[in-house]
């Protein structure tokens, strides 16, 4: 049976260099969790397929948020679509590899 589609708002943060991908349900997973790089994201699938996206410095994944932090290398208008496939994708899988679905919004500042 396939999941509703998960609705994704982007909100802009204080922090100019990070975006708060917020979704309409709590994120698969235990708890809150951050990452500072790929690597340290080993075994969670939904924060390694994020990482995949090129200008992904750090993820901190909390209930129903993603928060973003990009690297200088790109821009918010071309990473937002990126992150959010990424968080679409990841999303799809079948339940015992963590995820649901997805669905966008734009970046507000």
């Amino acid at each position: 049976m396939t999941k509703p589609a998960v609705r994704i708002r982007i909100q802009g943060t204080p922090n100019p260099r990070a975006a708060k991908f917020v979704l309409d349900r709590d994120v698969p997973g235990a708890g809150s969790r951050s990452y500072f790089d790929r690597e340290s994201a080993d075994g969670d699938l939904l924060a390694a397929r994020i990482f995949e996206v090129r200008g992904v410095r750090a993820l901190l994944i909390v209930e129903n948020f993603i928060t973003v932090t990009k690297t200088d290398e790109r821009d918010w208008p071309d990473l937002v679509d990126e992150v959010t496939e990424a968080i679409r994708e990841s999303l799809r899988e079948p339940a015992d590899a963590k995820p649901d679905a997805a669905a966008g919004g734009p970046l507000q500042s």
